[in-house]
């Protein structure tokens, strides 16, 4: 056996592609063919590893689109009263990389794809980027095997549990931008974010917090610092709410950044 082929075999999924294959034939209802699935599981640095493999990268593209596709038509029909900026902003809840990385995730998808050596000792299985693009090209495989219904019944497998949260979420939709709002609605200043990060590069843990007018409002904590902003926001966000515009509003109790209440004027 030669070193290429060495190298291949020492790259494998941690649990058989035939499983995902089953799964996925299950819920579209067509054929799934095999070898568009491998692809579709191939990253780039194992195709480069492995000599120049065909990758997942153009069904990721075509993926893409019959996501934005279904997910479009699917909001359109079901909010006939919602505006196009309300309707944009549930469309980015669910077609983003954090909410597919969690698609992904549910299916276990990380076990089935073919990683180089490089990725694969950096948490690669686990990333949101390599898991939310191979789910892109797994919808990719299931179009160009089956046609457009067992994709859409697929992409309404992973993502109508998130769109039926997202309609539900409000503000919530993007915590950042409601801050932003919320605080000018207010006159409170505009809210800046102080970010740490611990742990291997690998496994990297960060922490944010969230200060209005020099005071700490809320804090998170997230596997990426986008993460980690929004659980601060979303925190800060509903103590503004809380302070403002419930009916038992008292104004806020300000924090300084180690969490003892800050003075006021």
């Amino acid at each position: 056996m030669g070193k290429g082929s060495a190298a291949i075999d020492a790259l494998t999924p941690l649990r058989p592609v035939t499983e995902l294959l089953e799964h996925l034939e299950e819920v579209t209802g067509g054929p799934v063919d095999e070898s568009v699935l491998r692809r579709a599981l191939t990253h780039r640095s194992y195709a480069y590893e492995a000599g120049g493999l065909p990758h997942n990268e153009r069904l990721e593209f075509l993926g893409d689109s019959v996501l934005g596709l279904v997910v479009t038509t699917t909001l359109y029909d079901e909010h006939p009263d919602t505006t196009e900026g309300q309707l944009a902003k549930l469309r980015a809840a669910v077609v983003n990389m954090r909410a597919l990385a969690e698609a992904g995730r549910t299916l276990g998808l990380g076990d089935f794809v073919l990683l180089g050596r490089g990725e694969e000792t950096t948490g690669g299985r686990d990333k949101d980027s390599i898991l939310a693009d191979t789910v892109e090209a797994v919808i990719g495989a299931v179009y160009t095997s089956a046609g457009l219904e067992a994709a859409a019944a697929f992409v309404h497998h992973l993502i109508d549990p998130l769109l039926a949260a997202s309609a539900t979420l409000g503000a919530g939709l993007d915590w950042k931008t409601s801050l932003q709002e919320i605080t000018a609605r207010h006159g409170l200043g505009t809210a800046e974010y102080a970010v740490t990060e611990e742990g291997p590069e690998h496994a990297k843990s960060f922490e944010a917090s969230v200060l209005v007018g020099g005071a700490v409002l809320g804090r998170g904590e997230g596997r990426t610092k986008k993460v980690a902003e929004q659980h601060a926001a979303e925190q800060a966000w509903t103590a503004i709410r809380d302070a403002h515009e419930s009916p038992e509003a008292g104004g806020l109790e300000h924090t300084t950044q180690d969490g003892a209440p800050a003075d006021r004027a």
